[in-house]
C-alpha cells in the first residue's frame, strides 16, 4: 500500500466536544487470563484530531462520597489515547468493585468512547458505547 504524503498534513474542522460524560463506570475487582491484555478495566478512548494538544481534566463521582479530581491527562495533537481508569492514581486510585461516573473536560474538542473489559470469568465480556457529549462550549479555567 502506498503512503499518502498529504494525509498527515490534512487539517480537520473541530471534531467532537469539550465536555463528555460517562454516567456508568465500574472496574471489576478480579480478572481471568494474562495481564495486562486481559486485566478487567474501564477505558475512555479519546480522539484528538486537532492541531493542538488536548489537556483533559477527569472528575470522578461516587454514590456515597464527594467527587475526586481532577485527574489530568494529555492527548497529543492529531493522536488517539486510551485512558485506562485503572491507571489513574493522582489524586487517588479509582477503587475496584465500586460504582462511579465521570466528567471529562478538554481544552479542545475531542471524541470520547467508553469501553469496559470484564474478565472476571473465562467467558469475557467487552462493552463499548459513546460517551454523552455536552454540546455547550466549555472553557477550562
Amino acid at each position: 500500500m502506498e503512503k499518502n504524503p498529504t494525509a498527515s498534513k490534512k487539517s480537520f474542522p473541530p471534531l467532537g466536544h469539550k465536555r463528555w460524560i460517562i454516567a456508568e463506570g465500574y472496574i471489576p475487582g478480579s480478572s481471568v487470563g494474562p495481564e495486562p491484555e486481559m486485566l478487567s478495566h474501564e477505558t475512555a478512548c479519546v480522539l484528538n484530531a486537532s492541531d493542538e494538544d488536548a489537556q483533559l481534566e477527569i472528575t470522578v463521582f461516587y454514590p456515597d462520597r464527594e467527587a475526586v479530581g481532577p485527574y489530568k491527562v494529555t492527548v497529543p495533537a492529531r493522536r488517539t489515547k486510551h485512558v485506562r481508569f485503572n491507571d489513574l492514581n493522582d489524586p487517588e486510585p479509582i477503587p475496584r468493585d465500586t460504582d462511579y461516573a465521570s466528567v471529562i473536560e478538554s481544552t479542545v474538542p475531542v471524541v470520547v468512547q467508553h469501553t469496559r473489559l470484564d474478565s472476571r470469568q473465562a467467558e469475557n465480556a467487552l462493552m463499548t458505547t459513546m460517551a454523552y457529549a455536552d454540546t455547550e462550549t466549555v472553557m477550562m479555567k
